[in-house]
């Protein structure tokens, strides 16, 4: 039966991997990062050189200015990259959180659907159902006359013991919320 839910056909989505988007946003970050590091060496680097020919004949503000700047600039830039990283490291846990949740997601409905006996086409209306399509969206999207996805959405309602759309998705709403954590946030 999963595979039945999993091979489903998807309603269209307009966003982009979120792994590649990430993998990218890491790698301009680390780019930008080296180029900050580079910045603050060269001019830390030329603040000593500054101080350095300036030794003997008395040293000014200037140079040390530089000096401190680069520095901050240096400081800055570490500061951020370790900023970066754990933003990175969140964004992947929450990713990994998504997939788990998606997972148990998948599992439900395929515990739901082979404990009403849904048929594949009912599988496939019902799936399309509880993700907020509409009569008319699921009719196109699957090449079918609206009368009959109105005939199986009846029919899944009637097997999942729900009267509408709404209610078939806090079916499964309900089934991952965990009561006892909802009891202890009201108590």
């Amino acid at each position: 039966m999963l595979k039945r839910v999993a091979s489903l056909p998807q309603t269209p989505r307009h966003n982009l991997r979120p792994g590649g988007t990430q993998r990218r946003a890491a790698l301009a970050a680390s780019a930008f990062v080296a180029l900050q590091g580079i910045a603050a060496l060269y001019f830390l680097g030329d603040g000593i050189d500054d101080i350095a020919a300036q030794m003997r004949s008395g040293i000014g503000v200037e140079p040390i200015m530089e000096c401190v700047i680069a520095v901050a600039l240096l400081a800055g830039t570490i500061l951020g990259a370790r900023y970066t990283q754990r933003l990175l490291a969140d964004a992947r846990r929450s990713e990994q959180a998504l997939g788990m949740a998606r997972g148990a997601m998948a599992q439900l409905i395929e515990l739901r659907f082979a404990e009403w006996n849904l048929t594949r086409s009912e599988s496939e209306v019902a799936l399309f159902a509880i993700k907020g399509s509409t009569i008319p969206d699921i009719a196109r999207l699957r090449g079918s006359a609206e009368g009959t996805v109105r005939s199986q959405l009846s029919q899944v309602y009637a097997k999942g013991g729900v009267a509408n759309q709404t209610m078939l998705l806090a079916v499964f709403l309900d089934d991952l919320i965990d009561p006892l954590a909802v009891d202890d946030a009201q108590g």
